[in-house]
């Protein structure tokens, strides 16, 4: 697995990327091809958050995490990723690496907390430029899930229409298609 890590405006020892890396290097028994695992370190109002992405292949998996300790932040942000993968095992399971879902020894469940942040007005924070890739309506569904995000654009396989999947608040997902 190769890795990249940042710092944002915080100087961190060595050792806890050495940490971080042998920690997050367990998750490469899960991939087929080399996998590259992107860590972003920050602290915000007193929480020490990593924020973990995965790309192998096609697909991309994202975890954020937030605790009072970096170390403890790593180790959730490792126990979400390891969450998300066995909640999509059977959707993965073509994806990734034959017998990653056998359960290892000492697998232990944890909570993350994320605090309520207060609504404002709407300002755009930030702007991304992608390149919509053609997929199935369920490649995209599983995307969105793994990327941890409440909808996902891309172009239909079948058509090759511009199309967006979301997450409904009553738990379903929706399609929104283009006429053309």
């Amino acid at each position: 697995m190769k890795f990249t890590f940042t710092d944002k405006k915080v100087n961190l020892p060595k050792s806890l990327h050495n940490y971080a890396e042998k920690k997050v290097g367990k998750l490469d028994r899960y991939f087929k091809n080399e996998a590259e695992a992107n860590l972003v370190f920050s602290v915000e109002k007193d929480r020490n958050k990593v924020e973990l992405t995965i790309r192998s292949g096609s697909t991309i998996l994202r975890v954020a995490e937030s605790t009072s300790d970096m170390f403890a932040s790593v180790d959730a942000a490792v126990t979400s990723m390891e969450r998300q993968l066995r909640k999509h095992k059977t959707r993965l399971e073509k994806r990734l690496r034959q017998g990653a879902f056998t359960p290892p020894a000492d697998a232990v469940e944890e909570t993350s907390f994320v605090p309520d942040v207060e609504e404002g007005e709407f300002h755009i924070v930030r702007t991304k430029k992608f390149p919509i890739k053609p997929m199935t309506v369920d490649e995209a569904i599983l995307q969105m899930d793994l990327l941890g995000h409440n909808f996902f654009a891309f172009k239909d396989e079948d058509g090759g229409a511009f199309a967006v999947v979301y997450r409904r608040n009553d738990g379903g997902y929706g399609l929104i298609e283009d006429e053309g």
